[in-house]
């Protein structure tokens, strides 16, 4: 997550829970550490590389490190580290896709994972991205630009009860019905601040401090980028890829995210899901994870960037856990 300057080419990067992050996903207590690390990493969501450059300072020159990303400016900017660090290797992909990235590569697990789910402030400050509705630009909200539908496009198609319930869900929006019937009343979708004022006119009350679009500016990128329905892919396919005693390290920036990794943590390191109890007998499931863990941000790091007030660092260490036929054939691997 990053503050910028307004024009894209000058933009300054402060990595939220920077150190924090790259301490857990190495299984260490705190930076500096005394020897560097071997072993393959991910950083499943490179962004401006902030995490990234940390973990190469702590690995060692055998290691190798893959970054992952959808946003094809975030790639060009792995790319050009890549051709400064031969331990880098650049996916252009969504981190829903990890697994069988990886088993392109020849690699089946690896010694750590880190994710950041934020929206970079690179693409929350241009514009032309049409993330912000505080700089007017395009309808856009693709994280790929190369591929999918904008939102403009689909504002034009979608039918109200539809869009009421999008931003319902993924917004948390309780005026949702309000909001939409205004949307929809719109001539065009060609501007980021017409939406914003038109939602900002279309509510009844705000919280104090807070833009009134900002909920429903949330739920039309998340549903727009399929956000939810890739994290689950990823979090589910970092049981597969994880070595025993491999790391994972997840922050996110709102609650539907961080509610979802807190349950799946919660589920995989008690042997069980939650609801089981409703059953006559309890079905048994591998603890896949240790404890879980949950960091928030010093309030020096939120003085210097208050975007980072929201974001939360979950985590936990996979286990030496035997695994069940179905996750066996996935991966190719045998028991260790």
């Amino acid at each position: 997550m990053t503050d910028t300057n307004d024009s894209p080419d000058t933009f300054v990067h402060h990595t939220v829970l920077l150190h924090e992050t790259v301490a857990c996903v190495l299984g260490e207590v705190c930076l500096p550490i005394l020897a560097k690390k071997s072993g393959v990493f991910v950083d499943a969501t490179f962004g401006r590389g902030g995490h990234s450059r940390l973990l190469l300072e702590h690995l060692a020159d055998d290691a190798v490190l893959i970054v992952f990303d959808k946003d094809p400016q975030a790639i060009q900017v792995a790319n050009d580290l890549a051709k400064k660090d031969n331990r880098v290797k650049v996916v252009h992909d969504s981190f829903a896709h990890v697994l069988s990235a990886l088993a392109k590569l020849n690699i089946h697990q690896v010694d750590g994972i880190m994710a950041d789910l934020g929206v970079s402030s690179p693409q929350l400050d241009d514009g032309n991205r049409g993330f912000s509705f505080m700089r007017d630009g395009a309808v856009d909200m693709r994280m790929d630009t190369t591929r999918g539908e904008p939102v403009s496009e689909w504002l034009k198609r979608v039918d109200e009860e539809t869009l009421a319930n999008v931003l319902y869900t993924y917004g948390e929006e309780r005026h949702s019905r309000r909001i939409a019937r205004a949307i929809k009343a719109m001539e065009n979708y060609d501007s980021t601040l017409q939406l914003a004022e038109t939602i900002k006119q279309a509510h009844p009350n705000w919280q104090k401090g807070k833009h009134p679009a900002t909920q429903s500016f949330q739920a039309m990128r998340i549903f727009i980028n399929n956000e939810l329905g890739d994290v689950k892919m990823f979090l589910d396919d970092s049981i597969k890829a994880l070595k025993t005693g491999g790391h994972l390290a997840v922050i996110s920036f709102h609650s539907l995210e961080d509610r979802m990794i807190k349950q799946f943590l919660n589920n995989h390191s008690r042997g069980r899901y939650e609801g089981d109890d409703k059953l006559l007998m309890p079905i048994k499931r591998p603890k896949y994870f240790g404890k879980p863990y949950r960091i928030a941000p010093s309030h020096d790091e939120i003085k210097q960037n208050p975007r980072a007030r929201s974001a939360y660092l979950r985590g936990a260490v996979r286990l030496d856990t035997p695994m069940s036929d179905e996750i066996r054939l996935a991966t190719n691997i045998d028991d260790k």
